[in-house]
């Protein structure tokens, strides 16, 4: 019978937040895979774990998953951490649950800390809706992609980024997206925890004039939906409604559909659309 891969979160900076379940599972486990041995090491010390451990990191992903996809089909239970927080996110632990799933083995999660949720939460931001970017591609043709989706989107965006990092990222944001309110939050459930709600623009002066320490989660203000729906409708002022539907009954859309379509398009009733057809 197969093992089981438990998904063990960690403390992402108070101790206090290890839970107890999490404790006793990498106390039974036969093996723990680690992000970073030496660093988690202090962790299973403080905690009187003994388990052995092996690494699992971005540079050995998938090569060591299928060690210990071997190891798990051979009836060995492994708890999976990262250096803080809940595995598989932004993580190469998504890699192991990947293949876990294809190779018909048990994955299971503990819950625990999680950067993002923890921000999100202290934000003051809308937390109803939201998506989570974590860190944004070194590749400038990759993040311009990233910047042109989420300049439309209307959920609070998440981010992930490192102190050397933060001023330009704030500079690009505000360039692609305009002002926006924004929550900067660092040092999160330790002793000089941060938690600084501003606007885009006022971060961009604020760091030009303090140096980032510290590992950042930006937790940014979508674009209001009104404005996205306002900025929807101009674009399509300067088309004649006769346009408009063909634009869409060119895609093979029913008349009748399109009708619907182009009235909300425009900020219109479907009378309206129907109404100004029938003169034509």
């Amino acid at each position: 019978m197969s093992g089981v891969l438990y998904l063990c979160a960690t403390p992402i900076g108070n101790l206090q937040d290890m839970t107890p379940r999490v404790i006793e599972t990498l106390k039974e486990v036969d093996l723990i895979a680690a992000e970073d041995t030496r660093n988690s090491r202090k962790l299973m010390t403080h905690f009187q774990i003994s388990t052995p451990m092996t690494s699992y990191h971005e540079y050995n992903k998938v090569e060591k998953a299928h060690t210990l996809i071997s190891k798990l089909v051979a009836g060995l239970n492994i708890a999976l951490i990262t250096d803080a927080g809940t595995p598989a996110i932004s993580d190469p632990g998504e890699v192991l649950v990947k293949m876990c799933h294809e190779a018909g083995i048990t994955v299971t999660s503990l819950p625990g800390p999680s950067a993002l949720i923890t921000a999100l939460t202290l934000s003051g931001l809308s937390t109803r809706r939201f998506c989570f970017e974590g860190f944004l591609p070194a590749d400038k043709k990759e993040r311009k992609l990233i910047y042109q989706e989420l300049k439309n989107e209307t959920r609070t965006i998440i981010l992930y980024e490192a102190p050397h990092h933060l001023k330009a990222t704030l500079n690009e944001l505000y360039e692609e997206l305009g002002e926006r309110k924004i929550t900067l939050c660092r040092e999160l459930t330790k002793k000089f925890e941060t938690v600084f709600p501003t606007t885009l623009k006022n971060a961009v002066t604020y760091y030009e004039e303090n140096e980032p320490r510290g590992e950042y989660v930006l937790v940014l203000e979508g674009k209001s939906l009104k404005q996205k729906i306002e900025e929807q409708q101009e674009s399509f002022a300067d088309m004649s409604i006769e346009e408009h539907m063909k634009l869409y009954e060119g895609k093979g859309i029913e008349r009748k559909e399109a009708m619907k379509l182009v009235a909300k398009d425009r900020g219109i009733s479907k009378r309206e659309v129907y109404q100004y057809l029938l003169k034509m």
